[in-house]
């Protein structure tokens, strides 16, 4: 099988957020990649990465990015891809707000998909369910998975 997912994260120190996807994609059996893509510190690298990405054959990329967190919508900006944005609550965040709202306040015609302030799990499980439109194998892991999730909600339930 080859990479369908691409994880990227402004910094290194993301990692500890962005490991939450990585690990979906291990339960699910679905290939991804991840790497250190900086949109001010590295902007070649950034529009490189975008520029290349389909053509490589990703299928989904999520990027998680602190502070400004310019990195989500400009990749967006130059793939066809769907991108799925993860707001990190960085050291020099405020409050996370300012990571949310740079990456939920896109312009018309450049969308990202924005999940919650360091949800990463749910980028991932939102790049299954992508993928699983046109994985029937896939499909059936979500259904389990999230026939599992009521499970143990109603085990919750009966315990009370």
């Amino acid at each position: 099988m080859s990479v369908q997912v691409g994880i990227i994260m402004g910094s290194k120190s993301d990692l500890h957020i962005m490991q939450d996807a990585a690990d979906i994609f291990k339960e699910f059996g679905v290939e991804f990649e991840m790497t250190v893509v900086s949109a001010h510190r590295t902007p070649e690298r950034m529009f490189d990465y975008a520029k290349n990405a389909a053509s490589r054959g990703l299928k989904v990329i999520i990027a998680g990015a602190g502070g400004a967190a310019h990195l989500p919508g400009m990749v967006a900006s130059i793939t066809v891809l769907p991108v799925i944005g993860v707001p990190v609550k960085s050291s020099n965040s405020i409050d996370g707000w300012d990571s949310i709202l740079s990456i939920l306040q896109m312009p018309n015609g450049i969308p990202v998909a924005t999940v919650a302030l360091n949800a990463a799990k749910n980028a991932g499980l939102l790049a299954v369910q992508i993928l699983s439109t046109a994985d029937i194998s896939l499909a059936d892991k979500m259904q389990t998975y999230k026939d599992d999730l009521r499970k143990k909600v109603e085990e919750s339930a009966a315990d009370m």
